[in-house]
């Protein structure tokens, strides 16, 4: 069973009691909390910044990890639905944008307070479908995909660490890989797309399908870039989030 002690899945950087809003950062696949540590420097104390950190890496390299986007997602339900209630927006960049759409969805449905908002970075709509097999390759097969993502380059010069990571990317790789297309689920709150112009992972045409994935406002804008475009264009990422989160003081809670 899954340990849902808050204490090991929530990352806050700079803690902020004060704050009147929360960003809640889901990482990509094979990704770890510390990815989002420069975005929780840039939205604290203006936001509760909270991080997740998922099962399998860096101070949980211990735990098992979770094989599927459901388990995934109904874990990270029940420990953000334990949280003290504030207006809050979703961010997901990758496997992070799927996840938080279906917790999005979850808590929608009953499991606690709904965000009022997610931005789904580099990743295309929950109803499209790709055959997808990179988590059957070799380790050498893995790691070049990879590679070609453009990941944080500092990670990747480091050849012992990547590959020592390589249970955590596949394990995710596959979560990702297997889940099933749902077209028809959709969420209530606004969704705001952001892509690379060159993101292998995902085209403007299966970007713009989020739109079939809400009833609320939506918008995409493309970045120049590939798969980690948010990387290099880290200041007008930051701006959409402070733009999404400024909204919250301005839009009551329809739950």
């Amino acid at each position: 069973m899954t340990d849902l002690d808050p204490g090991k899945w929530l990352r806050r950087y700079h803690p902020a009691p004060g704050a009147e809003v929360r960003l809640v950062c889901f990482p990509h696949a094979g990704g770890s909390a510390s990815f989002y540590r420069p975005v929780a420097t840039a939205h604290s104390p203006a936001a509760d910044v909270v991080v997740l950190q998922y099962p399998g890496r860096q101070d949980r390299h211990r735990e098992p990890l979770i094989t599927n986007i459901d388990e995934y997602a109904e874990a990270i339900t029940a420990v953000l639905a334990a949280e003290p209630e504030l207006p809050t927006v979703f961010f997901g960049h990758s496997m992070g944008a799927l996840l938080g759409f279906e917790v999005a969805h979850r808590l929608e449905h009953g499991a606690g307070a709904p965000p009022r908002a997610l931005v789904a970075s580099g990743r295309r709509a929950p109803g499209t479908a790709r055959d997808e097999r990179v988590h059957l390759l070799d380790d050498d097969g893995l790691l070049a995909d990879v590679r070609t993502l453009n990941g944080a380059a500092a990670a990747l010069e480091d050849e012992e660490i990547v590959r020592m990571s390589l249970p955590a990317i596949r394990n995710d790789y596959r979560a990702v890989e297997t889940y099933p297309p749902r077209r028809d689920r959709v969420v209530d709150c606004p969704i705001a797309v952001l892509i690379g112009d060159e993101d292998p992972k995902s085209t403007v045409d299966e970007s713009l399908r989020w739109k079939e994935h809400t009833t609320g406002a939506f918008r995409l804008r493309t970045f120049r870039g590939g798969h980690f475009y948010l990387v290099q264009q880290a200041a007008a990422v930051n701006a959409e989030l402070t733009e999404e989160l400024s909204t919250l003081h301005r839009t009551p809670s329809a739950h």
